[in-house]
C-alpha cells in the first residue's frame, strides 16, 4: 500500500497559509504571506532537500494552481517535479497543461490509487484536502516544520473532524532560527490512562 505523507510549514498556532511569499495565498484577507522566509537557514535548507525528494504528489485545487503557475518553469529548484504524477482533488478544475497531472473528484478516488503498489505520495499545503484525509483516516505520516510565531487567523492544518490517531516521533531537528522540523509516523489507536497510576 502506498503511504500518504503530509508536509507542512506551520506556526505554533497551527496556521499553514502562505508560508512562502506575500502573494502566495491572500484568500480571506490573509496578510502575513511569506512568514516562514525569515526563519530559513542552512540546516532547514538541508532538511528541505530531503523533504523535496521526488515522489508522486496529491494536491488540493488551490495549492495545485499555485504550484502549476510556478514549478513548471522553475523545475531546476525542485528536480523531478515535472516528472512525478500530480494527483489533484477538484470538482472545478478538470485539465492542465502541466505534464503528468491526473484529476480526482472524491476520497474514493484517493483510496483507489493509495491501495496499489507504487511510490509514496506527498501532500504539500492543501489544508482542506488534508483535513478531509484526516477525517477519513488516510494520513500515514507527517513532516511538520513548526515555526516560532503566532498569526491568529489563517488556514489551519487540523480541524475538529480529525479522526483520533496516535503518531510516533521518528526524527526531529531544531534549526538555529528556532524551527522544529519533525517526522511522525502512525502508531495505531489513541491510548488512554491515568497520570501517575
Amino acid at each position: 500500500m502506498r503511504k500518504i505523507t503530509v508536509l507542512s510549514f506551520i506556526t505554533l498556532g497551527g496556521v499553514m497559509q502562505a508560508p512562502g511569499e506575500p502573494e502566495e495565498d491572500t484568500s480571506k484577507g490573509f496578510k502575513y504571506g511569506g512568514w516562514s522566509a525569515p526563519y530559513a537557514d542552512e540546516i532547514s535548507g538541508k532538511m528541505m532537500e530531503e523533504q523535496m525528494k521526488p515522489t508522486d504528489l496529491l494536491l488540493g485545487r488551490k495549492t495545485f494552481e499555485i504550484f502549476a503557475s510556478y514549478w513548471p518553469e522553475h523545475a531546476n529548484n525542485w528536480p523531478g517535479i515535472n516528472d512525478v504524477t500530480k494527483y489533484v482533488l477538484s470538482n472545478t478544475v478538470k485539465k492542465s497543461n502541466w505534464q503528468n497531472t491526473i484529476f480526482l473528484t472524491s476520497v474514493v478516488d484517493i483510496e483507489k490509487f493509495k491501495n496499489p503498489t507504487g511510490s509514496d505520495i506527498k501532500i504539500w499545503g492543501s489544508s482542506k484536502l488534508v483535513q478531509l484525509l484526516l477525517k477519513d483516516d488516510l494520513v500515514d505520516e507527517f513532516w511538520l516544520n513548526v515555526h516560532p510565531l503566532l498569526l491568529g487567523k489563517g488556514k489551519k492544518l487540523f480541524d475538529k473532524d480529525t479522526t483520533p490517531t496516535a503518531f510516533k516521533l521518528i526524527d526531529s531537528c531544531l534549526t538555529p532560527n528556532g524551527v522544529i522540523m519533525t517526522n511522525y509516523k502512525r502508531a495505531g489507536k489513541v491510548k488512554m490512562g491515568t497520570v501517575g497510576a
